[in-house]
């Protein structure tokens, strides 16, 4: 399971450092022709001198919000803010919908999100059965997978998420080889299936994303026969690092630039120290330059022991803003202000999630004059769940009693 899934991989440092700088100047111009949020946020850079990562960080951070932001302000005219390189039709065969309103292009190309390559460090290969469960509902995570996953040549089961006893079923009737999708689904799974006295041996790799994924809940699933890893990907940037076998951090994807940079600003932090990850890709059809991903982690020093050469990180640590996942769903302080703005008794709001990891609650909390009003409650939780797709327990607290310290999303989860 240690062989490597391409010589990209084991390449030297100064090698792939060269390659990713030649491409550079080119992804920026590209950009600038190509994007025309790009061409606005990037006018007046000369791409041909962007050829270090000195220069990379000279140039703006483009975040998450700021997508958001054009992508509103602009629907009229397209719907991506002016950042995609493609257009409908034959060159964009898929659009989705990630929480909080963001639509991504998905372009053509065998492996478009680059995650055959965690797939294979997970240990997957050719000619296998994956079980995936990532939704392909709306947001890109199941189309993401399965185009991986059949990139290197594995068979699909195309299970989404959801419908928990008939998913034990397919995997006990199809017997794949593993699983992919949220670490907190898995351990539902399979504490179904021993609910239900159901065998699942063929199940004995994972691999899994979209939550943060502890040491605990890793040993919980070896206890059970299931070697899981971890991959990070975005769904505006496709693959970003993955875990090998070494469990060292996270490998770097090859086709991406990462920084670290300080939290709030543009300015690159230095080696060790955790800040806001930030991510340039050489994706032509989405070409996100210096984009900021608001997680926070840092570069571990090294190479994998594995023998692969490029940079680790130490996976997710956090949040650079208040934004959180829960269950694998992005949560955003503006969508609770959404909740405070429809309801007239509703003062402040502040949304506090806790448990561990598969076993987590969210519990909003608000000031109203209303009291234990049960109906105002009930709708509250409604409205929570309209806009997050995820259920929450509503706590009424007296006007005055949340602290004024500006949080809206505090987590209280354990990762231990």
């Amino acid at each position: 399971m240690t062989e490597h899934y391409d010589a990209l991989e084991s390449r030297s440092p100064q090698e792939r450092e060269q390659a990713l700088m030649a491409a550079l100047p080119q992804q920026i111009a590209h950009a600038q022709q190509a994007s025309p949020a790009f061409a606005e946020i990037l006018a007046g850079i000369d791409a041909a001198a962007v050829t270090s990562r000195a220069a990379l960080a000279k140039l703006p951070v483009t975040r998450k919000s700021q997508l958001l932001e054009r992508q509103v302000a602009q629907r009229a005219g397209t719907p991506f803010g002016g950042f995609s390189a493609l257009a409908f039709g034959a060159q964009m065969p898929r659009v989705f919908s990630s929480p909080g309103g963001i639509y991504e292009p998905e372009g053509c190309g065998r492996d478009y999100w680059r995650m055959a390559r965690a797939i294979h460090a997970a240990g997957f290969r050719a000619g296998e059965l994956v079980h995936n469960s990532f939704s392909y509902h709306f947001v890109p995570a199941g189309a993401m997978m399965e185009t991986g996953a059949q990139a290197l040549g594995c068979t699909v089961f195309a299970a989404g998420t959801g419908q928990t006893e008939q998913q034990v079923q397919a995997i006990a009737d199809l017997r794949p080889a593993g699983y992919i999708g949220t670490p907190s689904f898995l351990r539902i799974l399979m504490e179904k299936a021993q609910g239900q006295g159901q065998s699942l041996p063929s199940l004995r790799k994972a691999l899994v994303s979209g939550e943060a994924f502890p040491p605990s809940l890793r040993d919980w699933l070896a206890e059970r026969g299931v070697d899981g890893y971890q991959c990070y990907a975005t769904a505006d940037l496709g693959l970003i690092a993955y875990e090998t076998p070494a469990r060292e951090g996270l490998v770097v994807d090859e086709n991406v630039i990462v920084e670290i940079v300080r939290p709030g600003t543009d300015d690159p932090v230095p080696e060790g120290e955790v800040g806001e990850l930030v991510v340039t890709t050489l994706n032509r059809g989405y070409p996100l330059v210096r984009f900021g991903t608001g997680d926070l982690s840092a570069v571990l020093p090294g190479p994998c022991p594995t023998g692969r050469t490029n940079i680790r990180i130490r996976g997710w640590m956090g949040r650079a803003d208040q934004t959180t996942k829960v269950r694998g769903m992005f949560v955003h302080p503006a969508q609770i202000q959404q909740v405070v703005q429809r309801f007239a008794l509703v003062a402040r709001a502040r949304l506090v999630v806790r448990g561990e990891m598969a076993n987590d609650s969210m519990e909003l909390w608000v000031e109203t004059h209303a009291g234990e009003d049960a109906a105002l409650l009930r709708q509250i939780e409604e409205c929570v769940r309209d806009l997050t797709k995820l259920r929450c327990d509503v706590r009424p607290l007296a006007p005055g009693a949340l602290p004024n310290d500006g949080v809206v999303i505090e987590d209280a989860r354990s990762y231990r």
